[in-house]
């Protein structure tokens, strides 16, 4: 029986982008499963299997909507599934399986570093391996990191050792996958002018979104002191677009919320700052908030609808159309108006297939 189902398996030939989407469903119907059970809800009855349906699934896309309240409604169970599925989600459920695999020391076969390799977004498979071990090992330090730091503040706050490491991990991980699903029940509204939570949840959601492949770039020209001049293309290209959207998100709600009494209007200048600066970086498909959402300006709810549009950035934990397509667009409308016909940006030609 099990050699005749995994002759069907093979007799299908599914492509690395379908085996990608067949890998997410089954997981996304795994972990509707698990949150549908009884033990996953505090009533002690089972939420039904749409409503953990919808949150399985924005867990493992880390889109941070969600049915039901994350703090009030799941249990400890329940939120440790959650957890689980954004951790996954945010990395890849390929990375995940590698991870297995290296720990088992089983060898990455060429069908599995072709998935990777779509999973990844990378042009060839050469240093595929490698390159999801430096993923996992960068990824799980720097929410161990994130998670310290938001100790600082969760621990005393909640008045609760255990609790609030537990916050802090959760947090952290979700901030970095740009999930958006908090235990506070109201996202990050009661830190609106708490300086760790803004300035780490921020860091946090900026360095899950532009990619693994600018980390690596970052490490091998900063941290080993190579010429730093020499970033990539792409590594800039992320860096230039993240930072002028950052800085438009902060200018535009900072300016059309200062005087708002629902949002910025009742805050002490420094906490405007922080709020401003938080709501510029979570809209980039992190999902968290620390102010009213409901009560902003229709201004800033059309930065916000554009900040989401584009999104992240290629190879990362975040959505959108990304950076490098907006920055793509960008100096190709550059180019036109100055009437060259190549593509030009950082005195390097983009090839037209990259444009198109």
């Amino acid at each position: 029986m099990k050699i005749e189902l995994k002759t069907s398996i093979e007799q299908l030939k599914l492509q690395p982008a379908q085996v990608l989407v067949l890998g997410f469903a089954i997981l996304i119907m795994l972990g509707a499963t698990l949150l549908n059970l009884p033990i996953a809800s505090l009533n002690g009855k089972s939420i039904g299997f749409i409503d953990a349906l919808f949150t399985s699934a924005s867990a493992v896309c880390v889109t941070g909507l969600s049915v039901v309240n994350t703090a009030a409604h799941w249990t400890l169970f329940g939120k440790i599934v959650i957890l689980v599925l954004i951790q996954i989600g945010g990395l890849g459920f390929m990375t995940m399986a590698t991870l297995v695999a290296l720990l088992l020391g089983k060898k990455i076969t060429l069908k599995e570093r072709l998935i990777m390799q779509e999973e990844l977004n990378q042009f060839t498979m050469q240093g595929l391996v490698k390159l999801t071990k430096y993923v996992l090992l960068s990824t799980f330090l720097i929410e161990f990191i994130g998670a310290i730091f938001l100790s600082f503040t969760f621990v005393p706050y909640y008045g609760d050792t255990v609790k609030g490491i537990w916050f802090s991990v959760f947090h952290s991980i979700s901030a970095f996958c740009n999930a958006g699903f908090d235990l506070t029940g109201n996202s990050m509204m009661e830190f609106v002018g708490d300086p760790i939570v803004n300035i780490v949840m921020g860091v946090l959601v900026i360095i899950g979104g532009l990619g693994y492949s600018v980390y690596i770039n970052i490490t091998n020209r900063v941290l080993h002191k190579r010429d730093r001049k020499q970033f990539s293309l792409h590594a800039k290209m992320v860096l230039v677009i993240t930072g002028a959207l950052l800085l438009l998100g902060f200018v535009t709600i900072f300016i059309f919320e200062y005087n708002n009494p629902n949002t910025l209007g009742n805050l002490s200048f420094v906490d405007k700052v922080f709020a401003a600066s938080f709501q510029s970086m979570a809209p980039r498909t992190a999902g968290f908030n620390s102010v009213d959402m409901a009560s902003i300006t229709n201004a800033s709810t059309f930065i916000i609808i554009v900040l989401m549009f584009i999104g992240g950035s290629p190879g990362s934990t975040a959505g959108g159309i990304k950076t490098t397509t907006v920055g793509a667009l960008i100096y190709a409308m550059i180019s036109v108006i100055q009437g060259k016909t190549d593509v030009e940006a950082f005195k390097k030609r983009l090839p037209n297939v990259i444009v198109y």
